[in-house]
């Protein structure tokens, strides 16, 4: 089966209005983090407290994420995703009508936390109903890996779409617009997922004993240490990427240089569905590494806007196979009835990871100076080459599997 073929086959099968919907369920997440550091630094004049407020966005949702997931599995995803699309979209609200000049920062990044906690992770909740969704097709293999290849072209998209349209809205209105906006996207789609009919397909059989074996293996956890390591890549790259654009007196640039990472790893992804099945994912996640390693070093050398726009362009073509190969090899190591769990936990590690990597990366930048982007992105170098070892063990481990 062709990657057109299984694209054309998986649309058939769900229809056009759930891609939509998953799709759009999944942008208020991306919008939120940027909402929030924009609205609270222009609000309290206050840039520390905006970064602070995102922070705890971002970690209390990738911190959340794996206990929902675990909820999930349990009882089905439409009663948990709904509720968490309906509370988080409260907790946007609840951002916009206490953040104020006057109002405490304790109260503004204690809701910011309650709202990251209760907005759900649709994305990888979304990879857990093609099993289910496929569970009748001859070329099950073949349709899930185009599905994941689908998924991880998404996620990327919508961390391309989600900050722009903060910045748009923004602009037209005002950052708290930006993330009402979000609020409302999130409670109209994350709620239409929840409801959708395919969410009745991951409700556990009644007959079915769930299972008891650990869900926390060492490849388990390997994995979710390989998708940390992507998400320092991501934190990082974007805090030297805002470096190198104020440096040039060009600082409104940074989120367009970073969206050209997104817009690179969304085309790698969709074409990994054409990849034949012989290529394993060990395999995958091994060349995808090494291809991480080697396009991010350039980045210790670019001084100027144009050259760093150019390195990111290419490094992009790396990240979705990584990606996507490490949420594969994730759903096959745990046992169906905890799949969710695993995608969870592993796109929980993306949001500790991006926190890591903009946290130390802004360090660096701030004690080198005028320089601050090349220690900036030594981070990113770092993350990719610790990625790319763990992969050769990985394919080792594969290979002596075998």
């Amino acid at each position: 089966m062709s990657a057109i073929t299984a694209y054309r086959t998986l649309l058939r099968t769900v229809g056009p209005a759930y891609v939509v919907v998953a799709f759009l369920g999944r942008v208020p997440l991306a919008m939120s983090q940027m909402g929030t550091l924009l609205l609270v630094s222009q609000a309290t004049g206050r840039y520390a407290l905006g970064g602070a407020a995102a922070g705890a966005l971002a970690v209390a949702n990738a911190l959340g994420a794996p206990f929902f997931g675990s909820l999930a599995d349990r009882i089905g995803q439409r009663p948990v995703v709904l509720a968490q699309s309906l509370a988080g979209a409260a907790g946007l609200v609840a951002i916009v009508l206490v953040t104020n000049a006057d109002a405490p920062a304790s109260a503004i990044i204690a809701t910011a936390a309650l709202a990251g906690l209760a907005t759900p992770q649709i994305g990888p909740l979304a990879r857990v109903r093609w099993q289910p969704i496929t569970r009748r097709s001859s070329d099950q293999r073949r349709l899930v890996d185009a599905a994941f290849s689908y998924e991880g072209a998404a996620d990327e998209v919508s961390f391309v779409l989600g900050p722009a349209m903060v910045g748009a809205v923004a602009v037209i209105i005002d950052p708290g617009g930006a993330l009402l906006v979000a609020a409302v996207v999130l409670g109209a789609f994350g709620s239409w997922f929840a409801v959708h009919p395919t969410a009745a397909l991951t409700v556990p059989d009644a007959d079915e004993s769930r299972s008891t074996t650990r869900v926390l293996s060492v490849v388990l956890v390997a994995l979710v240490v390989a998708q940390m390591f992507i998400g320092v890549l991501f934190g990082a790259t974007q805090t030297g990427s805002a470096v190198l654009a104020t440096a040039e007196g060009q600082p409104g640039l940074a989120g367009l240089i970073h969206a050209t990472l997104g817009i690179g790893s969304a085309i790698a992804g969709l074409a990994v569905a054409a990849l034949p099945e012989r290529i394993g994912y060990p395999r995958r996640m091994l060349v995808s590494a090494v291809g991480l390693l080697v396009l991010s070093a350039p980045l210790l050398l670019v001084d100027s806007v144009a050259q760093l726009v150019v390195v990111i362009a290419f490094l992009g073509f790396a990240v979705a196979p990584y990606m996507i190969s490490n949420f594969a090899m994730a759903g096959q190591v745990v046992a169906p009835d905890r799949v969710g769990l695993a995608m969870t936990l592993l796109a929980g590690a993306t949001g500790i990871g991006y926190a890591i990597g903009s946290s130390l990366a802004g360090r660096l930048a701030d004690a080198a100076g005028t320089d601050g982007h090349t220690p900036a992105f030594a981070v990113t170098v770092t993350a990719t080459a610790g990625a790319a070892l763990l992969s050769l063990v990985f394919a080792w481990r594969s290979r002596v599997g075998r």
